[in-house]
């Protein structure tokens, strides 16, 4: 198969990059495997697409290019094919819906895939007969505005398929939206084995990972971790990312004199050697699309503490056994489960040791096999559909060939009697 995804961006360093990336470059082994990114914004991607996956852009937005697309009069026009609803409208413009336009209508690919609401817009519009229509979705239904739930309510059944995360949010869709004739199925992200020594849980650090936005929720776990420190003070925590919440945790962790304790670090890529540092995974989130971190930890041997939000963590931890799953906002409970790892050594080993093995069921190969599935019986239906138009097509034709012929056959014969 010839497999086409179409991203925002590959050249940034979001989730949804990197989750593209490891699965094209699974399904590469096998297939023909391109990622169409709608805008370029560096000279290399900050993560490589991998062997045998071709990186095409499609709007450059590099000013010091010969090629920077940012002047054109078209791209100060607004879009109208991307829709307003969807978060990145700004971004777009008149000149993005052409240039999206004339890829989706002349791509020789099999299969397309979108991979956020606006760009499946694009696919379920756009794109040429033939080609099967996929649209991902990274985040969650239940995170989009009522006006682009309606939109989607109305140009997805356009659509072959929809992906989705995890069951929960699949279940949304196919009770919310209702799609008649589409596929909705639940596919998880995908996490390479990380090239480095697993955890023996002897690090004395709970590390944490992500966006320092509001719905992380780094203050419930800064407060969780000033009651951990109360009775183990030879402990600390390391917080990995960036965001417009730090001014705000570097005052919350001096005021709690948890200075000494709690780290703000930074963004860090590769983030593998610095979830090896530690012991035990902490996510407090009060909402997950999925838990790329959760699956990383895992991936490196960390049992993981994670509040019991929606929709991913409770699909991908099992309570009691590779991690501990709380309620969300629970400063009490967070803390209680990290001290209960903390304070039982073997515990905290034998849990490490079981997410490192059952992390290994979202290995890219195992994904990519999933989806593999998925395209070959998406193409061939598609392929029957189109037989089966052609046919009546063809019955159609010959039938109306046949009427002619009689009706001439009959008035010939009248004229000779």
């Amino acid at each position: 198969m010839h497999i086409s995804f179409l991203i925002f961006s590959a050249y940034g360093m979001g989730g949804t990059v990197r989750t593209t990336f490891n699965l094209a470059q699974a399904l590469a082994e096998q297939h023909d495997v391109e990622v169409v990114s709608a805008f370029r914004f560096r000279d290399r991607p900050f993560f490589e697409p991998g062997d045998g996956v071709r990186l095409t852009s499609l709007v450059d937005m590099r000013r010091h290019r010969p090629t920077y697309d940012g002047a054109d009069p078209e791209h100060a026009r607004p879009a109208r094919v991307f829709p307003a609803a969807d978060g990145q409208y700004a971004q777009h413009s008149a000149l993005t819906d052409r240039r999206i336009g004339e890829y989706l209508s002349s791509t020789e690919a099999d299969v397309v895939i979108g991979t956020r609401p606006g760009l499946n817009v694009h696919v379920a519009r756009q794109t040429r007969r033939g080609p099967v229509r996929v649209g991902q979705e990274h985040l969650t239904l239940a995170t989009h505005s009522a006006r682009l739930k309606r939109l989607l309510r109305r140009t997805y059944p356009r659509l072959d398929a929809v992906t989705t995360v995890t069951e929960a949010d699949a279940r949304d869709y196919r009770s919310s939206l209702r799609l008649p004739g589409v596929h909705v199925e639940s596919l998880p992200n995908s996490v390479p084995a990380p090239e480095v020594t697993p955890a023996d849980g002897s690090g004395k650090w709970v590390v944490a990972a992500g966006r320092l936005a509001p719905a992380k929720r780094y203050d419930v776990l800064v407060r969780a971790f000033a009651e951990v420190v109360r009775e183990r003070p030879d402990w600390g925590l390391r917080i990995y990312g960036h965001g417009r919440e730090e001014n705000k945790l570097r005052k919350l962790i001096d005021e709690l004199g948890l200075y000494n304790h709690v780290l703000l670090m930074g963004s860090a890529n590769p983030i593998e050697t610095e979830w090896v540092k530690g012991s035990i995974c902490a996510v407090t989130s009060s909402l997950e699309s999925f838990g790329m971190t959760i699956v990383e930890a895992m991936r490196c041997g960390l049992p993981v503490v994670a509040t019991d939000c929606p929709h991913g963590p409770g699909e991908i931890i099992r309570d009691g056994e590779d991690g501990l799953l709380v309620p969300t906002g629970d400063v009490n409970a967070i803390s209680g489960a990290l001290l209960r790892l903390i304070n039982d050594e073997g515990l905290r080993t034998r849990m490490g040791q079981a997410a490192l093995s059952a992390s290994a069921r979202f290995d890219p190969a195992r994904v990519a096999a999933r989806y593999e599935d998925l395209l070959t019986s998406l193409v061939n239906r598609r392929a029957g559909t189109l037989h089966r138009a052609r046919g009546t097509l063809l019955g159609g034709a010959y039938a109306a060939r046949e009427t002619v012929r009689l009706g001439v056959k009959h008035a010939l014969e009248g004229a000779r009697t």
